[in-house]
């Protein structure tokens, strides 16, 4: 895969293109110190991936993305920045990664893992750049890691399990811990997601069936995954009613 590099420092520059070429399955194919010259070697090399600073002069990397993602086939976005507050606004465009620095060579090479899985195809038919929708419900969970900031689709999340201050997001790769509750995400996501027990949201359109245990429990068998959340007794009702319209 051909990786693009762009940052206005060029130690930073220099920096990430050896730990690019460190990695398999990697190359440098070219530089850049600003998004107008990002803009003009994407357009000569054709990469499949750039790493993208935010802080540059002249056009900034988040608007660099932006016209990036106009082009009629797009590579993959990675940005990578010393500065976190620009999350949002970075998954606002076609990104698939977030990098704080200085970068480390496992979360660049997950981030560059992830950018290989989606071909060009994939992200020129995202269906909005925008990480809110219409009525303000997300389309992505972010949480930020050691490695940067984690997006999750929330098509590919199965459950919230709340577990004291914190809630992990069990979704199709793994888990991922977030600082929002329970009760916030029950109320933004009430159309998507049921709660099965006090601790615990559900995806609604991979509930194939509730079961009852010979212990008299119940558990939800969901579709793609061998995971069957626990349904608590005073909310067996809501789910039998919700499953009765499915």
């Amino acid at each position: 895969m051909h990786v693009l590099v762009v940052d206005d420092e060029l130690l930073a520059r220099q920096r990430a293109m050896r730990m690019v070429e460190a990695l398999d399955d990697y190359e440098v194919v070219g530089e850049a110190g600003n998004g107008e010259a990002a803009l003009a070697a994407i357009s000569d090399l054709d990469p499949d991936i750039v790493l993208l600073d935010i802080r540059m002069p002249g056009e900034d990397g988040l608007v660099t993305a932006q016209r990036i993602a106009q082009l009629q086939d797009p590579p993959a976005i990675i940005f990578c920045t010393a500065y976190d507050q620009y999350a949002v606004e970075a998954f606002g465009t076609l990104a698939v990664g977030y990098l704080l620095k200085p970068l480390q060579k496992d979360g660049l090479q997950q981030a560059l893992d992830k950018a290989r899985r989606l071909n060009k195809m994939q992200r020129q038919h995202v269906e909005s750049p925008s990480v809110v929708t219409a009525s303000g419900q997300r389309k992505h969970i972010a949480a930020k890691t050691r490695r940067g900031v984690e997006l999750v689709l929330i098509d590919d999340i199965v459950s919230f399990i709340a577990d004291q201050k914190y809630v992990t997001v069990k979704h199709k790769t793994g888990e991922t811990l977030i600082d929002d509750t329970l009760k916030e995400l029950e109320v933004e996501f009430a159309s998507s997601f049921v709660r099965v027990h006090r601790n615990a949201l559900v995806a609604v359109h991979l509930i194939e069936k509730l079961e009852r245990l010979s212990s008299g429990q119940y558990e939800l068998q969901l579709k793609g995954t061998s995971y069957r959340p626990a349904v608590s007794r005073r909310h067996v009702a809501v789910v039998k009613e919700l499953l009765a319209k499915l």
